[in-house]
């Protein structure tokens, strides 16, 4: 029997390993990003706002963690390599991949314009493509396995009425970048697998959580869906996303993992 089932707080040991986090400032990159510290792993913080990549990395060294941060997203190949190079160049390799950027447009199909359609699945799409490429080359010539990790969404398994026909493709399309990446990457030992989160509370989703209206009556509508009986917090992605990048996870690929309490399963 493994040494690991005797011990098997060791199988979610990340301590010392180089992560990469896009969109490190938003809702759900910070908490990967916290996650990911506090597990003991050297961060490379990527993202389009300096400042708050300054206080996000200033945060977390005050709590011991060890950081590098560059001002850049995914939107195009030679930004990608530039996100790998300076984990590289920091760190000297990189061992796991977080793309928590992305965007979303809320608009009814028959009145939105392509170009809108098109920067959604830019980002959430051809970013999280292009993000997993540059990763994904290095791993390899890494030689010894690595772990990625998308954000894709509840709506990449269900439709919305309101608005939601660009996220709901692009997360749909993140989904098949999964399947497709760890069929692929599975004889490198690099695992390729997505966060699937209902609402979770955060900055942009606070209002949800109040008793005032508009928020409770649309959290209502969300409960009546939720088994759970409520909405996320970001304690409840910490849980998979360290498993996800955990050698706990190693067996396990091409899979969205569904933080939604249940959400999906109705």
């Amino acid at each position: 029997m493994s040494e690991l089932l005797k011990t098997p707080q060791q199988l979610f040991d990340v301590a010392g390993k180089v992560a990469v986090v896009t969109g490190a400032t938003g809702a759900f990159g910070s908490v990967a990003a916290r996650v990911l510290s506090g597990a003991g792993c050297k961060l490379v913080l990527a993202g389009g706002n300096g400042d708050a990549l300054q206080a996000l990395a200033a945060d977390l060294q005050q709590d011991g963690g060890e950081t590098t941060q560059i001002q850049r997203r995914p939107d195009s190949a030679e930004d990608c390599a530039a996100i790998i190079a300076a984990a590289v160049e920091a760190y000297g390799r990189v061992d796991i991949l977080v793309v928590a950027s992305g965007m979303n447009d809320i608009g009814l199909a028959a009145d939105m314009d392509v170009s809108r359609f098109e920067n959604v699945m830019h980002a959430n799409v051809t970013g999280s493509w292009m993000m997993s490429q540059a990763a994904g080359r290095k791993m390899i010539e890494q030689g010894d396995g690595g772990k990625i990790v998308l954000v894709s969404s509840t709506r990449g398994e269900l439709g919305h009425p309101a608005g939601y026909s660009a996220y709901c493709s692009s997360k749909h399309a993140v989904n098949g970048i999964t399947k497709a990446l760890g069929c692929e990457w599975g004889k490198e030992r690099i695992t390729v697998n997505a966060i699937a989160p209902t609402v979770f509370r955060s900055e942009l989703t606070e209002w949800m959580f109040s008793d005032d209206e508009p928020g409770k009556s649309v959290r209502a509508g969300m409960l009546s869906r939720i088994p759970a009986g409520r909405l996320g917090e970001p304690e409840d992605l910490a849980g998979p996303l360290l498993f996800l990048v955990s050698p706990a996870s190693d067996f396990y690929t091409g899979h969205i993992l569904y933080a939604d309490g249940g959400y999906t399963a109705g």
